[in-house]
């Protein structure tokens, strides 16, 4: 599989750094002191055609591949991993799940909102369902041609500043049978019954909300509703697989925030001197440059192949074992990286008057969300092994029973 990128991919990725470098990169410490939504860049992306950009051309977008927007969002979280993150949000994700399984309205909706900068949320984990997803207990109450919604999510990204939410619930028809699980479409400000809670304060990308969202008799009608072709029985695993290019994108932010921390780190040592001479001329930390470049350079081919892959049976998304198999890579590589990259500046990697401090905090989420580093190892065992590997004890027992003489 190739991904040597053209020549309209070249022009992209320059345009994205420029854009990075001279507009972006400026905002970057104020966003995280302030902890305010960066509207500012928001726009500067949507101006720059950075936002829907996966959306088709009959829609009125672009139609750039997930490799376009990935070069968009590595230039970006060089800089600004929370500018970084919401580039991703607003080209993978809730937008990839809309345009691959909505109805016609519900497409242009979604598309019409990302091409005007919304940064749609994804809405699933739950105080009790993080990992095991299909615990959640948020219920949708089959009611005549509506959905009356109740629950609560948790540690969703952009809660609160988001328009389009696209909300996963325990669906049931109306005499109380359940039928699976599903997606539903709701609008801040205008879909009743959705409400935000209490604000995350986080160690890191402290730009972006981490909200609970409530739904208290959120009505949603029918034609708001995200139906995959298998229906509520299978459709959640459908739906699902839209996570798979949201986590090539967030393993690409993670790459982006240790790319820019390797550029940093190479530019000082060239300049510091102790001992009478560049601290550059040690072994030491040439070897550690040396190997902080390696793991750079395979985290980027693996995710730069992840976002060019297909799943299986044509699927519109990332390969799912690819995927997971570039977040995990990726995302504990860079947190290495950022590490190594602060140490070499001593004291003044540790001060927050460096962008180091900063960026070691922001690189840190990344073998969490979006499907922490030890579940996405199930993901790929299961692949490699080609069997189901159930985490509840009772699957464990039946598979220990089976393979018993």
């Amino acid at each position: 599989m190739s991904w040597s990128l053209t020549a309209e991919q070249e022009t992209i990725q320059l345009r994205a750094r420029a854009l990075a470098n001279e507009v972006i990169a400026p905002r970057a410490a104020e966003v995280d002191k302030t902890e305010a939504y960066p509207w500012e860049n928001v726009a500067a992306l949507q101006e720059a055609g950075f936002t829907g950009m996966t959306v088709p051309t009959d829609l009125g977008g672009p139609g750039h591949s997930f490799l376009d927007a990935v070069l968009v969002v590595e230039e970006m979280a060089k800089v600004c991993g929370v500018t970084g993150r919401i580039a991703v949000e607003a080209n993978m994700g809730a937008i990839s799940a809309v345009l691959a399984y909505g109805t016609e309205a519900q497409r242009k909706l979604a598309a019409e909102l990302v091409l005007s900068g919304d940064k749609p949320a994804i809405c699933i984990t739950e105080p009790d369902a993080g990992s095991a997803a299909s615990e959640m207990t948020t219920k949708a109450q089959r009611r005549g041609t509506d959905y009356v919604i109740n629950g609560k999510k948790h540690w969703i990204t952009g809660g609160g500043v988001s328009k389009l939410h696209l909300i996963f619930a325990r669906v049931f028809d109306e005499e109380g049978n359940q039928e699976g699980i599903g997606g539903f479409l709701a609008i801040r400000d205008e879909t009743p019954g959705l409400r935000f809670g209490r604000r995350e304060p986080t160690m890191g990308l402290r730009g972006i909300p981490e909200m609970e969202v409530l739904f208290e008799d959120m009505v949603v009608p029918q034609d708001m509703v995200v139906l995959p072709p298998s229906g509520f029985g299978r459709g959640f695993g459908d739906l699902m697989n839209a996570y798979n290019a949201q986590r090539v994108g967030a393993g690409t932010v993670g790459l982006g925030i240790a790319t820019g921390a390797y550029e940093l780190a190479l530019d000082f040592v060239k300049e510091r001197e102790q001992f009478g001479r560049p601290v550059a001329e040690f072994q030491g930390l040439q070897w550690m440059l040396a190997d902080m470049s390696v793991k750079l350079e395979a985290a980027r081919s693996l995710t730069y192949r992840a976002a060019c892959s297909r799943g299986p049976n044509n699927s519109p998304f990332p390969d799912p074992a690819m995927a997971a198999q570039a977040k995990i890579f990726t995302a504990e590589a860079s947190i290495s990286v950022v590490n190594d990259a602060l140490q070499m500046f001593g004291a003044a990697g540790y001060s927050r008057r460096n962008p180091l401090e900063r960026m070691y905090r922001d690189v840190r989420m990344f073998t969490i969300g979006g499907g922490t580093a030890q579940i996405l190892r199930t993901v790929v065992a299961s692949r490699i092994l080609d069997m189901k590997l159930p985490q509840r004890r009772d699957g464990f027992t039946k598979i220990a029973e089976r393979s018993q003489p």
